[in-house]
């Protein structure tokens, strides 16, 4: 398998991380899987030389760790003690 056929399924499992991503109902889940579809959206757009591709995603990213932080420095509301 040549490299560009690997870096398009690099780009389709990139596409269904992201789909997936979007049906969690669990924002910290969202957050992660998204951050996880958009790291491999900036590879495949590095390398087929896709700039505006890298640089969305990369903003993307940056975007879910920011919210992830901000997730897990806030106390949890979601327990109560009664």
């Amino acid at each position: 398998m040549d490299s560009a056929t690997i870096w398009e399924w690099v780009g389709y499992l990139a596409s269904v991380v992201v789909a997936v991503s979007l049906m969690m109902s669990n924002i910290k889940k969202l957050r992660w899987w998204n951050l996880i579809g958009a790291l491999l959206f900036v590879a495949y757009g590095v390398a087929i030389s896709a700039i505006p591709v890298a640089l969305v995603n990369f903003f993307i990213v940056l975007i879910d760790i920011y919210y992830l932080v901000k997730l897990y420095r806030e106390p949890d509301t979601s327990t109560t003690d009664g």
